[in-house]
């Protein structure tokens, strides 16, 4: 029996979905629960919860992103991003290696580094395990559509509202 191009191509591309399947790490209920509690104990919400550093967080916008920023001397005014899995405003394109790295080394996918507002001189001290659970979690809460602010450097107005972070000379 000869298989057409067609079947070819189509049993090729169902034999790398298995694969890839296959290859995928097994999150376990433990690893979770893990990642849930130091996101808990880390308190991400704190800042990257909507409505959060207004002393009023939203259960909606959970880990959804702030739309009110801090100011930081030499950095701008940055908005905590959205922390879900949505693949427009989200971490939705970051893979759980990109999560890790970015807690623990404060760099993003991009190359950028992170604000100093965002503790990760203290998150790298995280074990691999942790960090890999933390990563899972993110991974898997409910994607939220949501968009902070851009960030402001110093030369332009602020287009949301911000906390200020003054630093004594």
């Amino acid at each position: 029996m000869e298989i057409s191009l067609a079947g070819r191509v189509l049993l090729g591309t169902i034999l790398i979905c298995i694969a890839a399947v296959m290859a995928a790490p097994v999150l376990s209920e433990d690893q979770l629960r893990r990642g849930e509690y130091l996101a808990t104990i880390m308190n991400c919400a704190g800042c990257h919860s909507t409505g959060a550093l207004r002393g009023r967080p939203q259960p909606r916008g959970h880990l959804a992103g702030a739309t009110v920023g801090f100011q930081v001397p030499g950095h701008g005014i940055v908005y905590p991003p959205n922390l879900t899995p949505d693949r427009e405003t989200g971490l939705g394109t970051w893979s759980g290696t990109d999560i890790v790295k970015a807690v623990r080394s404060g760099v993003r996918p991009d190359g950028r580094v992170l604000a100093p507002a965002m503790p990760w001189h203290s998150f790298g001290a995280l074990t691999d395990a942790d960090a890999e659970a933390l990563a899972a979690y993110l991974k898997t809460v409910k994607p939220v559509r949501h968009r902070v602010p851009a960030t402001v450097d110093g030369a332009e107005p602020a287009k949301a509202p911000f906390l200020a972070l003054r630093i004594p000379e």
